[in-house]
């Protein structure tokens, strides 16, 4: 069975599901940055994944950064799997824009987290609704 690492569950908002990944959004506003979970028990890194599911999870994590870009005027789309703090096999999906508090550098730990208001969630919610209209279903 599923269960979402408990930091993934503390540190970010759940969007919705793709059909192999749950959707994350991090709670930080700093960044239109998104996590991608894939469903699967006890998995930390890519090759754990069967190759059906490798090339289900790259489709899924490409999709949405093309989605990322287009939605929130990225000038560049960061997408990376770390695992050093969370080894639960997770990929950020993080929209980076050159006037980001952050830019060029990485988003790690530039600048302390600002929670999203629901309003800002919202905000997210309804641009993401235009877009994921294909094999996406929004959590409640």
């Amino acid at each position: 069975m599923f269960v979402l690492d408990s930091r993934l569950e503390q540190d970010t908002l759940n969007l919705g599901d793709f059909p192999m990944c749950r959707l994350l959004l991090m709670n930080d506003a700093n960044y239109p940055w998104f996590i991608l979970v894939p469903r699967r028990e006890e998995v930390s890194e890519l090759f754990q994944l069967d190759p059906a599911d490798q090339q289900t999870l790259w489709r899924e994590a490409t999709t949405l950064a093309e989605t990322l870009k287009d939605t929130f005027g990225a000038d560049k789309m960061n997408v990376a799997t770390l695992g050093n703090m969370v080894s639960q096999l997770h990929i950020h999906v993080i929209a980076r824009r050159r006037n980001d508090v952050a830019w060029p550098g990485p988003v790690w730990g530039a600048q302390p987290a600002s929670p999203y208001s629901g309003s800002q969630v919202d905000s997210i919610k309804q641009k993401l609704k235009l877009v994921l209209t294909v094999n996406f279903r929004f959590a409640e």
